[in-house]
């Protein structure tokens, strides 16, 4: 006799709570899984079925955190052997502490371009150290520098902390490029998901202060708009895989540290909400057609095209967040990777650098 939808979202619920994560309340609409698997990419389906069968996303709030990052600290995979990886500690001035920085690649011999990297989760998941062996791929297959920083996750940490980390890393690369083999005038900025968003964050403060050049920013399906907050107005599909509105609201509000509305100078850490986006370095981004953040991304690179900023927008359709680290042995998963190296490729050898920049 066969299962009834609810009866399986029952036992979900019940399996997840056991765990200790509760769960995003199901759908009302018992077909809802067939909706969003209509819309998934031909070859994503698989995944997203499976993303599927493990039930709704957990909810992502205080009680839950803590259970979140354990499981993110258990996927934690050793370094490959090459490139070779160095764990670093970058001392910067005033009372920031020590930041740890994985230099990848690094060596002496020749310049190399290098990429400064921000990881992803939400603002309050997931780390540096994780995202290193994926990394040493992209380092060798562009024979680059890739710095990637451990900055300070909310709620405990706010945004303001997180952006001087990133900046004091930033300039550490930028001043000490020659002593780590890093050629300053190609230095790209890259970060996947909320990485994406300290990314945009980030090359604006650099333009703003005025101080260090960037050849270009790669933000990967960014989060950019703390006004997203909700799946109204959406197709069905979209934002229901591995990153939710629910999930959004809770990083947007531990990254700002306050309740609907930021004000005063907590504003300015919104991308989105920043009004003046001219002057920034050439930009890439990728997002997928299904992905909660893919309307706000659409906004921001056309505010980006209308601002005189050498843009790349690449809108994957039916693909859901994260979907290149999920179904990485997809070919759609490996075509989305290329058009962000070559997107790299393109930044190191015709660097953006604005007329006023002395390197």
């Amino acid at each position: 006799m066969p299962i009834a939808r609810r009866e399986v979202l029952k036992a979900t619920a019940i399996a997840a709570l056991v765990e200790g994560l509760p769960t995003l309340a199901a759908d009302p609409i018992e077909d809802m899984d067939e909706l969003i698997l209509a819309a998934v990419a031909p070859e994503l389906r698989a995944t997203a079925r499976a993303l599927l069968a493990g039930g709704p996303p957990p909810i992502l709030n205080a009680a839950t955190l803590p259970i979140l990052r354990d499981k993110s600290r258990a996927a934690i995979r050793p370094f490959e052997p090459e490139p070779p990886v160095r764990t670093l500690t970058v001392a910067p001035r005033g009372a920031l502490g020590p930041i740890t920085v994985y230099l990848i690649n690094a060596g002496e011999g020749r310049l190399k371009p290098a990429i400064l990297h921000l990881h992803g989760g939400g603002f309050v998941l997931n780390s540096a150290r994780r995202e290193v062996p994926r990394l040493q791929k992209i380092a060798a297959e562009l024979d680059c520098v890739i710095a990637t920083v451990e900055y300070a996750l909310a709620p405990e940490a706010p945004w303001a902390i997180s952006l001087e980390q990133n900046y004091a890393c930033l300039r550490w690369l930028y001043e000490q490029a020659h002593s780590l083999g890093v050629d300053r005038a190609r230095i790209v900025l890259m970060g996947e998901s909320a990485g994406g968003g300290h990314a945009a964050l980030l090359a604006i403060a650099a333009r703003d202060r005025n101080a260090i050049p960037l050849a270009g920013q790669v933000l990967v399906y960014p989060m950019l708009d703390d006004r997203t907050v909700s799946n109204t107005g959406f197709p069905p599909a979209v934002g229901r895989l591995v990153w939710t509105a629910q999930a959004n609201a809770f990083g947007w509000r531990s990254f700002l540290g306050s309740e609907g509305e930021p004000d005063g100078k907590a504003i300015h850490a919104v991308p989105a909400r920043h009004g003046d986006l001219s002057r920034l370095p050439a930009t890439f981004i990728g997002v997928g057609g299904i992905d909660l953040f893919v309307a706000e991304d659409i906004d921001y690179a056309a505010r980006l095209i209308r601002c005189g900023v050498p843009t790349e927008l690449l809108v994957v359709p039916g693909a859901f967040h994260g979907f290149d680290a999920h179904a990485s042995s997809t070919s759609l998963a490996s075509w989305f990777t290329g058009a962000k190296i070559n997107a790299i490729r393109r930044m190191f050898e015709f660097p953006s650098l604005r007329d006023d920049w002395e390197v």
